[in-house]
């Protein structure tokens, strides 16, 4: 029972006193929540088919039990629940995806089908040209490859060796190929003939390269969702087994004699009809400790080995952190039990090695807590290295920028000295001007006198009295000019 129930039946529900009995009951259409409710919060609940019908009318005429509801609102919350519980159910972790592992490894499947189909057909295709091919490279890729650089027979030489051998490896199998290449029996084709055997060939190529870069692909996400059950069978087999089940999830479930016939479905429901004898191995066949396994051996060993995944997959399924202890620490126990079945030694037990995998876990998760603080206080120490070997420096260069800054102050003074003689001449000069062409005009020179007095006379007595009467003496110039 969540918080939010508990909190919604406390404040609509009539509180029961300790030790006494409810006068009501509350009727609950889940049974086993009904009886949860009655053991933590002491009230009576029944569930039967009248508390159903008694709700299925409640959600019949729910808009007229509630005063303020408008038509519409009762499909749009209806709407927002689904669309909640979907987005509920749809979250999951980026880096733990096993859609994505389902996906690739149906792929996969399909390039392989389809990769062996178009490279029999480029072998089809270019043997009526170059039919002494097919014998000496058997592999379908390098078949390709080596199909892309001949081109036309007729050309070959022995220039072409060193290329033939770096495609195929051996220097023997080059020079077999041009010599078949002069004595071919194939007929000619046409160079649009040949463009379209090439084209062909680079597609091969192509898909073969992205095969083994989806392969790569594949072995990293198997390695992060299901690290263990990958380390214990192999990502190919793993990632089967998931995209079987239909996720890591379902494949937890299931238990290891479901896990054992996981892909053999058609045989186990053909055994039980015609009642005949039981598949002993599904998908896990392709494992190779089954094939390693005798034949008499082989159903016992499925048995095991599909215990095995079952416990790797529900701990890559709930595990927080992963990590493939686990995976390797029960690979070791099938390998054990290979060799009790061939010569007899016993394994070790299985408590064993789970306490062995746990204790190698827990030291992990030290050694790393431990490795945190170790770096943190190197950071520390290395800057406070760096501070004290900064002090110096840092004096150093206070020192320096005192200096430059007295420099700096006693240049702006000899500058504000230099700039106020400056001005003290540029006034002195106007003002002697002006008293020049004053003087040349008594009229003038009666109507300053009478504003400046005595201070035409003493002009170098003062800077800011110079400045004043220079102004006094422009502004009278120009109003008599």
């Amino acid at each position: 029972m969540t918080d939010e129930l508990r909190s919604f039946l406390e404040l609509n529900l009539p509180k029961v006193k300790e030790g006494k009995k409810s006068k009501f009951s509350l009727g609950v259409a889940e049974p086993k929540l009904g009886s949860h409710i009655s053991e933590t919060m002491k009230i009576t609940c029944q569930s039967g088919e009248f508390v159903l019908e008694l709700l299925r009318g409640v959600r019949l005429h729910f808009d007229k039990f509630i005063k303020d509801l408008k038509p519409g609102d009762l499909e749009k919350a209806q709407l927002g629940l689904a669309h909640s519980y979907s987005r509920a159910k749809v979250k999951f972790n980026v880096n733990r995806v096993d859609n994505m592992v389902i996906q690739a490894i149906f792929l996969l499947d399909t390039l392989d089908k389809d990769i062996n189909s178009f490279s029999m057909r480029v072998r089809e295709w270019y043997s009526w040209h170059f039919p002494e091919l097919v014998k000496i490279v058997n592999d379908n890729y390098l078949y390709a490859r080596v199909a892309k650089l001949i081109e036309d027979k007729s050309k070959l030489s022995e220039e072409h060796i060193p290329a033939l051998t770096e495609i195929l490896g051996d220097e023997d199998k080059a020079k077999e190929t041009v010599e078949a290449g002069k004595a071919s029996m194939g007929q000619d084709l046409t160079p649009v003939d040949l463009i379209n055997v090439q084209l062909f060939a680079q597609r091969v190529m192509d898909l073969a390269e992205y095969r083994k870069n989806l392969y790569d692909y594949l072995v990293t996400k198997m390695n992060d969702i299901a690290p263990n059950l990958a380390s214990l069978i192999g990502e190919v087999v793993g990632a089967r087994l998931i995209s079987h089940a239909g996720s890591l999830t379902n494949l937890a479930k299931c238990p290891s004699s479901t896990l054992q016939i996981l892909g053999a479905e058609k045989a186990l429901f053909r055994a039980l009809k015609t009642r005949g004898n039981t598949p002993k191995y599904g998908l896990i066949f392709h494992s190779s400790f089954i094939g390693r396994a005798s034949a008499k051996n082989k159903g016992r060993m499925a048995r095991y080995l599909a215990n095995k995944c079952s416990i790797a997959s529900r701990i890559d399924c709930f595990a927080e952190r992963g990590t493939t202890v686990f995976g390797e620490k029960l690979r070791e126990q099938v390998e054990e039990r290979l060799e009790f079945y061939d010569k007899g030694v016993a394994p070790r037990k299985n408590i064993d090695v789970m306490k062995s995998a746990i204790e190698t876990t827990q030291n992990k998760d030290v050694e790393m807590e431990e490795a945190q603080p170790v770096e943190a206080s190197a950071k520390k120490s290395k800057k406070k290295k760096s501070k004290s070997e900064d002090a110096p420096a840092e004096a150093a260069k206070g020192d320096a920028l005192e200096d430059a800054k007295s420099e700096k102050k006693k240049d702006k003074r000899k500058k504000e000295q230099g700039h106020g003689a400056e001005e003290m001449n540029g006034i002195n000069g106007d003002i002697t001007w002006s008293l020049e062409q004053i003087f040349r005009c008594p009229e003038i020179l009666a109507f300053v006198g009478e504003n400046i007095g005595s201070g035409c006379e003493n002009v170098e007595s003062g800077y800011g009295r110079m400045k004043r009467e220079k102004n006094m003496v422009v502004s009278t110039v120009s109003t008599f000019n």
